[in-house]
């Protein structure tokens, strides 16, 4: 049994995440810390677990192998290198750091202690993730030119997302480093790393963070990708568009299906849209997370991508703050 401690119940997933813990056959919690104590104590205690208020003195424990992270994402750098320097294996909430540079230095205490970390992208793993890479590995879309992708919610007008998550300081960000989180790694995904990135951020509800964020990814070849999200948005859909000199693929507009027109399949299927099966959903990031300390491996797609996600919300924060676009190579590493 693989022995967990929560840090922090910060983020609105952190729950979830307990509640996958207690129900996955290989894991158990056994500890709690937070960074304002009498959540953590309550958390605690409804649990039936420890509380320390100290998290040296909880990473300490000789029984306490791993850790989950769900701290404000401006102490992810040091809480993580802590875990990784005191041997315990890490799960976290996305954004791995705010910084490119806080980010590296996560990743080499993981390396240098050879500890298992994996950050949450959840949707790398959904039916409509790999039956879109296997179209694009097949070719179907031709050399591509735009991808789209969107996730809205209307969190900040209905007034139920936390007060902290339109904390600048805590959060780095609003709408875009939260929930566009996902709509860029899947355009990180499906299209590559870009050249530089160009963003715009709309402030509809006055809050200290962005609630309405649209950012551009620019790449050598000419191609586009458009990453939107916000907080003020009621019905709109999840939605996926991918473009190519032979076809396009649309997803969530609104259906949750997949619809492709091509060339590369005949005259019926340049001329109509068609439906296509959803593929093979993979195991969820918590169970990925358990096989890598188990099988003694590393999630090396994961832990790359999660680095690729930082820069490019780096890059659109410096954009917005530059107002121009930024390359990533300005990053510091």
């Amino acid at each position: 049994m693989i022995r967990v401690a929560m840090l922090s119940f910060w983020h609105v997933h952190a729950k979830d995440y307990a509640k996958q813990i207690t129900e996955h056959p290989e894991t158990e919690i056994v500890a709690v810390w937070d960074e304002i104590p009498e959540r953590g104590r309550a958390e605690a205690e409804a649990r039936g677990v420890r509380f320390y208020e100290s998290l040296d003195e909880l990473l300490a424990q000789p029984d306490i192998d791993a850790v989950v992270v769900d701290t404000p994402s401006n102490m992810h750098r040091d809480v993580m290198v802590k875990a990784a320097n005191a041997g315990k294996h890490i799960f976290t909430e996305k954004v791995l750091a705010i910084t490119l540079r806080e980010a590296n230095e996560i990743v080499d205490a993981v390396r240098k202690n050879g500890v298992k970390l994996t950050v949450s992208l959840p949707r790398l793993n959904d039916e409509y993730t790999t039956a879109i890479q296997r179209i694009l590995q097949e070719g179907l879309l031709g050399d591509l030119t735009l991808v789209r992708t969107r996730l809205s919610h209307n969190g900040a007008i209905a007034n139920w997302l936390p007060a902290h998550f339109y904390n600048l300081q805590e959060t780095g960000g609003g709408a875009l480093i939260d929930l566009g989180c996902h709509p860029m790694y899947l355009a990180r995904l499906f299209l590559g790393l870009p050249e530089s990135v160009t963003a715009s951020y709309g402030y509809v509800t006055g809050k200290e963070v962005e609630d309405n964020a649209v950012a551009v990814l620019r790449y050598p070849s000419g191609a586009l990708a458009v990453v939107e999200a916000g907080f003020v948005n009621h019905y709109s859909p999840f939605t996926i568009e991918i473009h190519g000199k032979e076809g396009s693929l649309l997803y969530g507009t609104p259906e949750g299906r997949i619809l492709l027109r091509t060339t590369k399949l005949g005259d019926e299927a340049a001329k109509a849209w068609t439906e296509q099966a959803l593929g093979e959903k993979r195991p969820s990031a918590i169970s990925q997370w358990v096989d890598h300390i188990r099988n003694n491996t590393e999630a090396t797609e994961n832990i790359a991508l999660a680095l690729d996600l930082t820069k490019l919300m780096e890059a659109s924060n410096e954009s917005v703050r530059l107002n121009r676009a930024v390359k990533l190579d300005e990053l510091v590493p």
